[in-house]
């Protein structure tokens, strides 16, 4: 109906118009030219503007994604991380290519994803305390299950799969009654589900960190200060 409105009051506009100056020949002219001008109007206002606003917009999600994933290792990415790396029997041979240094350029990180694409991850659960290992996930879930209703988060796939596995390895360590007296058969099976977050969140953390150094040097500071991968990591700036 507005679309049929504002025609209608071209119409009427150019009818004054013929009115008063019965000019017809002037009209058609400028109609035409309008006319002939609109597939220019089209390709301004519907590719080169709205591509400008989709990359504003685009980046303004980034930053609000960003933010939530930020707001994840602070609430229980880094603890678990740290938990699980220490269960790692080979990291310690390993453990100076995750220590990201201040100089780091974008090569830097390219070379440590490509390492962490490629890097066999063990662990061995019997190096951890399942039951405080379980109750930090349990007394988290409440909040990992709030990230997953904000709409944005299904703009970043693999963090989605991140908050899946780590949620079924609650699930399984939830349902254990006695996690102090599992058979090494069962010990297995809930490795290779840890094996699988721990995949994940490496991965899901070097990107964070990445984003970080680049857009936010102090807070980039303050997770170098409590790298979960590095031993001699300290808080306290020395």
């Amino acid at each position: 109906m507005f679309g049929f409105g504002l025609v209608l009051v071209s119409a009427i506009l150019h009818l004054i118009h013929y009115l008063i100056f019965h000019d017809m020949h002037h009209i058609s002219i400028y109609l035409v030219g309008r006319i002939a001008f609109v597939p220019m109007e089209v390709l301004i206002a519907s590719l080169i503007i709205h591509h400008f606003l989709e990359r504003i917009e685009k980046k303004h999600q980034v930053e609000k994604l960003n933010m939530i994933i930020g707001s994840f290792f602070s609430e229980v990415g880094t603890n678990l991380l740290t938990v699980i790396s220490d269960a790692d029997p080979d990291l310690d041979k390993v453990r100076e290519n995750f220590v990201i240094k201040d100089l780091w350029s974008e090569s830097d990180f390219s070379n440590l994803d490509v390492f962490l694409k490629n890097y066999d991850y063990n662990v061995d659960a019997r190096k951890i305390d399942l039951f405080s290992f379980s109750s930090l996930l349990v007394s988290k879930r409440a909040y990992m299950a709030s990230l997953l209703q904000n709409p944005i988060m299904f703009e970043h796939d693999p963090f989605t799969e991140l908050l899946r596995a780590v949620f079924h390895m609650t699930e399984e360590l939830d349902y254990r009654e006695d996690l102090s007296s599992l058979p090494d058969s069962d010990k297995m099976h809930l490795s290779g589900d840890i094996k699988r977050v721990y995949s994940l969140l490496a991965r899901e953390w070097l990107e964070y960190m990445q984003y970080q150094k680049v857009n936010y040097p102090f807070l980039f500071s303050l997770a170098m200060r409590t790298n979960p991968f590095d031993k001699n990591a300290s808080v306290i700036v020395q």
